[in-house]
Order: structure tokens, then C-alpha cells, then sequence
């Protein structure tokens, strides 16, 4: 099997011209995620008795607004980037939210099931080969998304330089600055979506952070629409926090590795969540629990080899669309923020290439 390659690109200037760049570049590419996102999103919309993309397209336009207060900088960014593609900006945000989008239109109502998620973890100097601090994840979702995974280069005229894998027309994902800061994210679901900010606003504002603690702050303060769990990591620092729309907990990975899948753990956000954990979820991470402890010291190739697990079959950390799940590990990344490198594939950890960027 071929393996698959991660298209790169490098955008520079200021917010505006790193976005119309962005949209240019990439336009035909957006032009065609958006849609594949707004059908991928048709089984949930009517499970709650909305018979086509109108009422969530409506929950992204004002959830765009809110980003706009709160974040001008990246809400100006994306608003390039939709016009250089030649799409709606609340569109484009909707559907590069879509999670959270989804959530906020369920409101308060039940959520159907899915087997979505992530798997992340945290490494301490401590229980790293080479005593740098190792931050890494999976990101795993629509299937369909596999063709639109990009890694992007942006570097702005005032602030922080970053990388990040992310997908056509999106602001950042899983990414690193060149202050050594380096974020990512799983989701989790919860009652209490509301209009707000989307996960990848946040994200994307903690990106432009130039210390951990401006990072931290901007993590337990966004006013986020909907939940989900987000790790922060410095040459110093791991934190991961386990947010909802309106409360986060946060866990400091000190003196042993910390690993994350897409349920909740601290119990008053259990509580609320919108589905009972999923089989995959659970057997992911008692998989990377098992795997943090028994194969340390790690570093890149020890990580690799945990994200290319497939023991549990199609609850398995390396997820594959023929398992039939609704879900797949479109990319895989693992940050070593001491040295400002990602090393990073499109696709599952044996199915893509690994490449490095540096910041």
C-alpha cells in the first residue's frame, strides 16, 4: 500500500493575507469540504427533527459572531479565508466547527450515538527517552475528511509563527508555535451546548499565545459553545483541562503520563453527558493506559507504534473507515515542544508518511 502523503503549505503577512492566501490556494479543496462536512451531518440533523443543513448553519452564524468579539484577529482570518475561497464565512464555520455545531443545536436534547473521538496523550520528561516533555494525539472523525487533512505554516506579521494539521479552509487543529507551545484536542459531549465559541477558535487563539499561562487563561476562559478536552504543552508544562460550555477541569501530566479518549472523567461533568461512553472510547484508553506504563521510556517511535495499536479490533486506538464505525484516524501527531518539532502523518501511524516540521 502506497502510503499517504500531507500536503504543506506556507502562508505569510498579516491575519488577512495569510487567510485570502490560504482560501486561493486551497479553493476548489474548500469549496468541496463544506459540503461533504453539511451531509456528513444529515443523520444527526434528523434524529432531531431537522430535515435539512438550514437551522445548523444558522447556530454557526451566530456562533461566528461571538467569535468575532472574542477573537478579532482569527475571526478576521477565517473571514479571509472563506473570501479567497469563494464560500460563506458562517459555512465554512459551521462546517469546521461541526461538533460543537451539532451540539448547540441539540441544546438540551439528546445527542445521538456516535463512535467519534480521539485518542491523546501527555509524557513527562520523566518517561521520555530523551527528557524532552512529548505531547501527542490522534485525530480521528468523518472518514470523508482524509482527503482535506493539510498541514499548514503560518507566519504572521505579529504574532507567533505556527504549524498546524488541520483540514482545507480550517483555522488550527493540532499544532505548535515557535514559543514552544503546542495544543490539541478530543472531543467529549455534554448537555448545556450554547452559542458560542467554536473548539477550533480556541484553539486557534491559543496558538497565538506566547506563554503557558496566556494559553491556560484563554483555555479555561473562552466562552465556548460546547465540550471537549484540550492539552496545552511547553518545554516545562502538560495540562490537558476537560471543558464544557460552561466549566473546566484541569490536570497537570507531572509525575506519570496522562492519557485522554471522548468521555468524560470527573464525575459532575459524567453527569451531563449527552451519550454513556462508548465501547471504543473505554477500550481506547485502557489500551493507552496499558501502553503508557509498558512501553516507557517513550519517544517518537514508541508512540507510533501505540498509535498504530489494533488489538482491540474496531475499538482499537488506530481506527480504520473499513471498520464500518462512521469514523477513521485521519492524521496523527506527536509534538516535542523543547525542540520545536511535529512529527506528523496524514492518515493512520502505518498507513501515512511521517514527516517533520519544525517551527
Amino acid at each position: 500500500m502506497e502510503l499517504l502523503q500531507l500536503p504543506q503549505f506556507t502562508f505569510q503577512g498579516s491575519v488577512t493575507a495569510i487567510g485570502e492566501a490560504h482560501g486561493r490556494a486551497l479553493r476548489q479543496q474548500i469549496r468541496d469540504f463544506v459540503p461533504m462536512r453539511f451531509d456528513a451531518s444529515l443523520e444527526y440533523l434528523r434524529v432531531l427533527g431537522h430535515p435539512d443543513i438550514g437551522p445548523l448553519v444558522d447556530v454557526g452564524r451566530r456562533c461566528l459572531a461571538a467569535y468575532a468579539l472574542w477573537h478579532p484577529a482569527g475571526h478576521a482570518e477565517h473571514c479571509a479565508i472563506a473570501r479567497g475561497a469563494g464560500v460563506d464565512a458562517a459555512e465554512l464555520y459551521t462546517a469546521a466547527n461541526m461538533t460543537d455545531m451539532r451540539d448547540v443545536l441539540a441544546l438540551g436534547g439528546k445527542l445521538p450515538a456516535d463512535a467519534e473521538g480521539c485518542t491523546a496523550v501527555l509524557i513527562p520528561p520523566a518517561f521520555a527517552k530523551s527528557g524532552h516533555a512529548i505531547a501527542a494525539q490522534t485525530w480521528d472523525l468523518n472518514p470523508q475528511d482524509l482527503d482535506y487533512v493539510v498541514a499548514i505554516h503560518r507566519l504572521p506579521d505579529d504574532a507567533p509563527a505556527t504549524w498546524s494539521v488541520t483540514c482545507t479552509g480550517c483555522l488550527s487543529l493540532v499544532g505548535m508555535n515557535d514559543r514552544g507551545l503546542a495544543v490539541g484536542t478530543t472531543n467529549i459531549k455534554t448537555h448545556g451546548s450554547k452559542v458560542g465559541v467554536g473548539y477550533m477558535g480556541v484553539l486557534h487563539k491559543m496558538l497565538a499565545s506566547r506563554t503557558f499561562a496566556e494559553a491556560a487563561q484563554i483555555c479555561e476562559t473562552a466562552p465556548r459553545a460546547a465540550a471537549h478536552t484540550y492539552w496545552l504543552a511547553s518545554p516545562e508544562q502538560l495540562a490537558e483541562w476537560e471543558t464544557t460550555a460552561w466549566s473546566a477541569l484541569r490536570r497537570d501530566a507531572v509525575h506519570e503520563p496522562v492519557g485522554r479518549t471522548n468521555h468524560c472523567l470527573w464525575q459532575p461533568h459524567a453527569l451531563k453527558q449527552g451519550e454513556p461512553p462508548s465501547a471504543s472510547s473505554t477500550a481506547r484508553l485502557s489500551r493507552v493506559s496499558e501502553r503508557l506504563r509498558a512501553d516507557a521510556p517513550h519517544d517518537v517511535a514508541t508512540l507510533r507504534a501505540m498509535f498504530a495499536d489494533r488489538q482491540d479490533g474496531i475499538d482499537s486506538i488506530n481506527r480504520f473507515a473499513e471498520d464500518g464505525e462512521g469514523t477513521s484516524t485521519n492524521s496523527v501527531v506527536v509534538a516535542i515542544p523543547a525542540l520545536r518539532t511535529l512529527w506528523t502523518c496524514r492518515g493512520s501511524a502505518d498507513r501515512g508518511a511521517w514527516v517533520e516540521l519544525r517551527v
